[in-house]
């Protein structure tokens, strides 16, 4: 057995199959592919903070303070919502 054959039957062979697969992960499993994409987001966000600061902080002080930005976006957003749409919750 050749690995493009493995790779072939792991993978979904188009876009559809892809984005069923992640609808069944989110249903079953919300919390974890939130982290998951919190932390893929992160991978953008913790090198801007790094090369922004200098070497005055460490990487590992990067990736937690971008992790803290977002979660504080995330908390700014789903807080106007409420406000706005209180009828909702």
């Amino acid at each position: 057995m050749k690995p493009t054959d493995v790779i072939n039957e792991i993978l979904p062979s188009n876009f559809k199959e892809v984005f069923e697969l992640l609808e069944i992960l989110r249903r079953r499993h919300p919390v974890p592919l939130q982290l998951f994409l919190l932390m893929c987001f992160n991978v953008v966000i913790a090198p801007a903070v790094y090369a922004a600061t200098g070497e005055e902080i460490t990487r590992k002080a990067a990736w937690a303070l971008g992790i803290l930005g977002l979660i504080i976006l995330g908390l700014s957003v789903y807080l106007f919502v409420v406000i706005f749409q209180p009828e909702r919750f």
